[in-house]
């Protein structure tokens, strides 16, 4: 299969290096940044300091495997797709999948969102935002890196929206909960979504960002519930008011799918309707919840035929597809078989739009500097 214009992944994924804080690290959190170590059962994992959980490298980078050879178990990071960290060699695994251009997200950078320590998580982000910068440098037409920050305050944040556009990096991944006691939808982070706007950066939400979470049942459950954080995230969003003072506001929510969308958009009008009341002081809503959400919100996602068939109840000119390379629920490197299939029912305009035209238009991507891909 192949398309007469470039597909662009909104959402994939970089391995870090071992050395990917460790070097990059302001010098008094040297002795502390997150390390690899092998560990003798689980292979190499990513250890964090401060956090009970590590991260191991099986399904870090293991697009492309079959689901029976899938283990968190054993495997080094000599294995992994060595695209995932070195740049030189990214092109090719793009190439492979038919995709011309990719938005960039950390992986241990997700877990680090969750650190107690925000003065740590803040030195970390800051190492890994010189990191990705070094790797997009590479090909900064097609590696489109987003920053990262730790919203200790609002001011700082504002530096760090900065300091990331400075870089050349296209967007910024947000932590799931700020570095406040006040959450997303106080007004108190009015003037820091202001400046998102000012500098054109687009600000995502990614699942396995925010603190909580957890399943009930067998472990599949979890694969599940992951989803919920953002739209946890999202309501937040809607019903705090935030796009109502900022219209020209636009996020990200990042790899919790989409087929959802249009119901939950029918559920966030019906409590509107009939609990509205339960609205926070002082906010109110000129528009239904619904209306935010197909505005303000872009969503990607990867193998969801339920998005593709249902693209006409929700605004596709907000839905991105990403093939998650190099995790495990990639869909490198036979995305476009799959297109093919999933995309069969829409028009050539909302084809063009949901893998290309959408993520260029909200990142600024140049579509001309790149070429048609063919899988």
């Amino acid at each position: 299969m192949s398309f007469d214009f470039p597909v662009i992944s909104a959402d994939s994924h970089i391995t870090e290096p071992p050395d990917c804080y460790s070097a990059h690290i302001d010098p008094a959190y040297r002795d502390t940044a997150p390390n690899m170590v092998e560990d003798p059962v689980r292979g190499d994992v990513f250890v964090v300091p401060g956090m009970k959980s590590t991260v191991p490298m099986g399904l870090v980078a293991a697009a492309g495997k079959p689901a029976g050879e899938l283990t968190q178990e054993g495997v080094k990071f000599d294995e992994l797709h060595k695209s995932g960290y070195d740049a030189t060699v990214r092109l090719a695994d793009q190439d492979r999948d038919g995709v011309a251009a990719e938005i960039l997200y950390p992986t241990v950078g997700m877990v680090l969102c969750g650190h107690p320590d925000i003065d740590y998580k803040r030195a970390c982000f800051n190492a890994y935002n010189r990191w990705i910068t070094e790797y997009c440098a590479e090909a900064p037409d097609r590696l489109l890196g987003c920053g990262q920050t730790a919203l200790r305050t609002v001011e700082e944040g504002i530096t760090d929206l900065e300091a990331i556009k400075a870089a050349g990096l296209r967007g910024v991944m947000m932590p799931g909960n700020p570095g406040t006691e006040a959450d997303y939808d106080d007004p108190m982070w009015d003037p820091f979504w202001e400046a998102a706007v000012s500098l054109g950066l687009p600000l995502s939400f990614h699942i396995l960002t925010a603190r909580g979470g957890g399943w009930r049942g067998p472990r599949l459950n979890s694969f599940l519930s992951i989803i919920r954080s953002i739209q946890d995230i999202m309501g937040t969003l809607v019903f705090g008011g935030v796009f109502e003072r900022h219209p020209d506001l636009r996020v990200v929510c990042v790899e919790a799918d989409a087929g959802w969308v249009p119901h939950y958009m029918y559920r966030m009008d019906h409590a509107y309707k009939r609990h509205r009341n339960w609205l926070q002081p002082g906010v109110a809503l000129s528009r239904l919840p619904s209306e935010y959400f197909a505005e303000h919100i872009f969503v990607t996602f990867q193998d969801d035929w339920t998005a593709f068939s249902h693209a006409n109840d929700m605004n596709w000119r907000r839905l991105m597809w990403a093939n998650d390379f190099p995790h495990s629920d990639s869909t490198w490197p036979w995305s476009q078989g799959m297109l093919a299939e999933q995309t069969a029912q829409l028009t050539a305009e909302q084809t063009r739009a949901i893998l290309s035209g959408n993520v260029a238009d909200l990142y600024g991507i140049d579509v001309t500097a790149l070429q048609p891909t063919a899988g």
